[in-house]
C-alpha cells in the first residue's frame, strides 16, 4: 500500500509526539485510544486500516478478520504477547514491536517502587487521606544503603536498573 492510502488505526493511548509522526508521514491517522474487545472489532471493520498500533490491548483471531487490509500490527512497547501471532501469520499480517522504547521510564518506575515499598509510602498516604498520621510508625525504614538488590533478567531493563542502583 502507498503511503497515500494507508490508514492507522491507533487504539491505546500514545504519546502526542508519535501522533505527528504518523500524521507528518502522510499517514491518514484514526486515534480512538478507548478502542478494546468489540469496539476495536467494529472499529477495524468500520475504517478498515492498514496497520494497527496498540499497547496492552489484546488483538485476537475476530478483530484480525474485521480488517480485510490490515497488513500490519505494531505493539508500542516490549513484546507482543497481546497479539495473537499465529493468526496474524496465518493471515499474512506482520507483528512487529518497540523493544526498549520504554526502558528507561520502567527502571526509573521500578526505582521508585522500590523507595516507596522501603518508606511505606503507599500506607502513609492512605493514612493521611484518612486524617491519620503516626510518625513512630513510618521510622523503621531501613533504607536502600548498603542493600544487596538482587535482579532477576538483565534484559534492557534489568541493565538500567542495575546501573541506577
Amino acid at each position: 500500500a502507498s503511503g497515500e492510502n494507508m490508514k492507522v488505526l491507533v487504539a491505546d493511548n500514545v504519546s502526542p509526539v508519535t501522533l505527528d509522526k504518523i500524521r507528518e508521514a502522510g499517514l491518514e491517522l484514526i486515534y480512538e485510544p478507548t478502542y478494546t474487545g468489540d469496539s476495536l472489532q467494529q472499529g477495524l471493520a468500520e475504517h478498515d486500516p492498514t496497520i494497527l498500533v496498540v499497547r496492552s490491548t489484546k488483538v485476537l483471531p475476530a478483530m484480525m478478520d474485521a480488517a480485510q487490509g490490515l497488513e500490519l500490527i505494531v505493539r508500542a512497547g516490549a513484546g507482543t504477547d497481546n497479539i495473537d501471532s499465529a493468526h496474524a501469520s496465518r493471515r499474512g499480517i506482520y507483528v512487529a514491536n518497540c523493544p526498549g522504547k520504554n526502558s528507561h521510564a520502567v527502571a526509573e518506575l521500578v526505582m521508585g517502587l522500590m523507595l516507596a515499598t522501603d518508606r511505606r509510602i503507599p500506607e502513609g498516604v492512605e493514612m493521611l487521606n484518612r486524617g491519620r498520621w503516626n510518625k513512630g510508625l513510618f521510622a523503621g525504614s531501613r533504607g536502600l544503603k548498603g542493600r544487596t538488590l538482587g535482579i532477576i533478567g538483565l534484559g534492557n531493563i534489568g541493565r538500567l536498573v542495575a546501573a541506577r542502583a
